[in-house]
This record gives structure tokens, sequence and C-alpha cells, in this order.
């Protein structure tokens, strides 16, 4: 990464505007997984350690309609902030403007504030620069930490970093890191791994994939759209009609690369008390009937790439895990990434989804490295450059 992190600035008395992702799962007001906020604490601190005259957090959370919703409101994470940093975090009403500029005034020096939610501002998701201007107002310098939003251009993001000094925070950096090095220098064999719902969604990541990897390995209801193209019967399974032409052109473009599942689990319904059994995958799908999960065929298969790999990149799950009878293909996968791991192969897992697999299987500590951000993994997959790091100083 030849960005500029914290590292490369002094921060010795300077106000430090932060852009963190602390979009969390709330359940009222109580934080369901404290992850996002847990994985940005190492750059709180490291910009702490420089004295700086204060910290300013600024995040999204949800989707609000560009309205203040009390609903979304950032509020119930500054006290979880704070027992994780160990310092107090006060609590602006706004992130920009009179409340926000008087919160940031009346901190101690080496002070930490957590601002409103970015999204309660319509024009925010716009890139509006009038708006960045006013977040600007807030630092001397500004550190993008958020991952998970370095695919928008919005004024948080990529807005504010045209009117201030822009440097990286540690998260983003060790994220640009794992994810450019697995897609630009891997150690090989590379494999691959893609499941999730729908092709049209990861087209561009399966074709730069193919570019890149040595293996890719489909699974999910995205590998019925594939076995639609092959001519098999499908079911009642999910298949996306208008991207089977799509899945032809990429089994020519991946003969020898892309690797389907050959048995499937079906079942009569989708639901925890479905009636299932293990079919051969070119025997078709009876009607009525729909592919949930890869087969025990295919799991090992699948797991026989992944321990010949020495870099794996894992986005989507294998079947519709979240239904007991369909969870094993991906929990399978999960153990076997981490069995993998363990023996010295570099592992990256992004997407929501899969990340909830791991941890699922139990297995999420043994992973080299779990990705903050679902779509923002899948447009680097894709090759894309991610707007808030564009942003960015270079080195």
């Amino acid at each position: 990464m030849n960005k500029m992190t914290i590292r490369d600035i002094d921060l010795k008395g300077k106000r430090v505007l932060v852009r963190v992702d602390f979009n969390v799962p709330l359940d009222g007001t109580t934080i369901t997984d404290d992850t996002r906020i847990r994985a940005a604490v190492p750059t709180i601190k490291g910009i702490l350690a420089q004295q700086p005259r204060y910290v300013a957090l600024m995040s999204h959370l949800g989707r609000p309609k560009g309205e203040p919703d009390p609903k979304y409101s950032l509020k119930p994470v500054a006290p979880a902030l704070s027992a994780l940093l160990g310092v107090p975090v006060a609590f602006a009403e706004d992130c920009v403007g009179e409340a926000a500029e008087q919160a940031a005034a009346a901190l101690p020096d080496g002070g930490v504030l957590l601002l409103e939610n970015t999204r309660f501002h319509a024009t925010e998701t716009k890139n509006d620069l009038d708006l960045a201007k006013q977040m600007a107002k807030l630092g001397d310098v500004f550190v993008n930490d958020a991952f998970g939003s370095a695919h928008r251009a919005h004024s948080s993001t990529e807005g504010v970093a045209q009117f201030l000094p822009a440097v990286s925070g540690l998260l983003l950096e060790k994220e640009i890191d794992y994810l450019g090095t697995a897609l630009e220098n891997p150690k090989r064999p590379f494999v691959a791994i893609l499941g999730g719902a729908k092709v049209s969604d990861k087209i561009a990541v399966i074709e730069s994939l193919l570019g890149k990897c040595d293996t890719l390995l489909i699974g999910g209801g995205m590998a019925n759209t594939f076995f639609a193209a092959q001519g098999y019967a499908t079911g009642s399974s999910l298949v996306e009609p208008d991207a089977v032409e799509t899945a032809k052109g990429l089994l020519a473009k991946g003969a020898g690369k892309l690797v389907l599942p050959t048995d499937a689990v079906i079942g009569d319904k989708f639901a925890d008390d479905a009636n299932t059994k293990v079919i051969e995958v070119s025997d078709g799908t009876p009607e009525g009937w729909g592919i949930y999960d890869i087969g025990p065929e295919t799991i090992k298969q699948f797991e026989a790439h992944i321990m010949g790999a020495l870099t794996i990149v894992w986005n989507g799950p294998m079947g519709v895990f979240e239904k007991a009878p369909f969870a094993e293909g991906t929990k399978a996968i999960a153990r076997a990434v981490a069995s993998r791991t363990a023996d010295g192969a570099v592992s990256i897992i992004g997407g929501g989804d899969s990340v909830a697999a791991v941890e699922d299987a139990g297995v999420a500590d043994q992973i080299t490295h779990i990705s903050t951000g679902g779509g923002a993994s899948l447009e680097m997959l894709e090759g894309k450059i991610l707007p808030g790091l564009a942003a960015l100083k270079d080195k």
C-alpha cells in the first residue's frame, strides 16, 4: 500500500478527524456485535499515543432516510467504545455545525468525541462538498479507517479528503495489505471460493479472479445458474434465467480453473423441518425440490483443493446455512480453511455471510484475516479502485 498512514504524519497537538466504520447491529440500544468497534481501537490508540489536541470520530449507522432517526443514533456506541479504550468518550448530537463544533472545543487535550450518524444528512451519500467542508472544520488532519465504506465516494469518506491532509488508519492499511497482496502477489496455489445467491452480483469478481487464481470453487445459490447453463434440471432452485448465457461464457473462460459442485443437498422446502436428500447434480433436481447446499462428495473435492492451497480467499456461503439441514457444506469449508491456515496458508474471508459462517463454525480465530467490509472486499476482488482509498495522500 503506497498511501500515508498515521505513522507517517505528526499528530501532536492536532485536531484529528477520523472516519470509522461503526455500522454495528443494534437491538434497541444494545450492540449485538461489537467487532467493528474493536477493529478501530488500534488506530484510535495509535493516534492518542501521538498526543493530539483531540480525536473526533464519524461514522454512518444503518440506512436512515437522510434525516435524524433515533433508531439509527450512534449514541449507544460511545459507552461501548469508552469501555474498550479505557478513556471517556463524549458524544455530539450532530456530525457538523454548532453542536459538533462546541462539543469538540469542550474536549480536554487528548479527548475523544463520537459524532452523530453522518447519514442523518441527506447529502452525505451524494458526496456533497459543502457538507464535507463543514466536516473538515473539525480537524487539522483526516484519517480514513473505514474499509467497509471505502468503496463509497461520500462526503465523509472521499469529500472531506479534499479539504484536509488525508491518511490511512491501521485497519484500512491492514485490509488493503491483505487483500492487495492476495490478489497481486499471492503465494501459490491460490484458491478462491465464491458463494452466495446470485451470479449477476459477482460476474466481475469471477472474471477478475479467473485471471488471478489457480482454482475457483463455486457454491451457494449462484452455482444453480451454472447448472442451468450446463443443461441440468434445477427444479425449484434459485436460478437467474438472464444470467444463464453469461454463465456459459464463464464456464468456457474458466475451463480447468472453475470447479462446480458435483452433488447437492436438496430440500422439498426452505425450512428447518424440510425433507432432504443428496443428488448428483448431473441427474437433475426433481420438480418441487430445490438445491440448498453442496453435497458430501463436493465437500471432499473442495477440501482437497483447499488443503493444497497457500492462499485462500473466500466470499459467500456454500448454501443457506441459516437453516440447520443446509448448513453442513458451509461449516465444512470453514473448518477446512481453518485447518489449512494452521498448516501455513494465508486465509482471507470477506463478506458478512462468510464471516457469520466462520463464527458459526467456531473457527473465526483461526483465520488469517477477516475483512470488515463486504462490499469493499468485493470491489477489491473485482480489481476496482476504492474512492475512499484513492483520496488519501501517497507516501
